[in-house]
């Protein structure tokens, strides 16, 4: 797995790329009540605005991490925001995407990094 600043999951999966936030970032933003989620087939540019996620403390958004296509959205989410809060790490992850580049993830930390980042 690799992590962005912006408290940010990015998991491989054969030839797509699964995102999330942290449990972390759940934490900091306390119980999710919203989200919005892009379109599955949506071309996005990496540092671009793709979620809105909502809770009661905060609204924030999600980037997109690297250059591509979302292929798949968590639609279940939608219904269930709450979710990220009981499983940000696995079952709430966001969407999946074919990324152009792969080698964009390269920019990101690995697991002992973001620890001591948040740390």
């Amino acid at each position: 797995m690799k992590f962005t600043e912006e408290h940010e999951w990015l998991r491989v999966e054969g030839d797509l790329v699964v995102v999330g936030i942290t449990e972390h970032a759940s934490e900091q933003l306390g119980d999710v009540v919203f989200i919005e989620l892009p379109e599955a087939g949506t071309e996005v540019t990496k540092d671009e605005e793709v979620c809105v996620i909502e809770s009661v403390k905060a609204a924030s958004d999600v980037l997109a991490p690297l250059d591509g296509e979302i292929v798949e959205v968590n639609t279940p989410l939608v219904d269930e925001p709450g979710k990220v809060n009981d499983d940000p790490m696995e079952g709430a992850w966001f969407f999946k995407m074919k990324a152009s580049d792969l080698s964009q993830m390269d920019d990101y930390m690995d697991e002992n990094t973001y620890k001591d980042f948040i740390g």
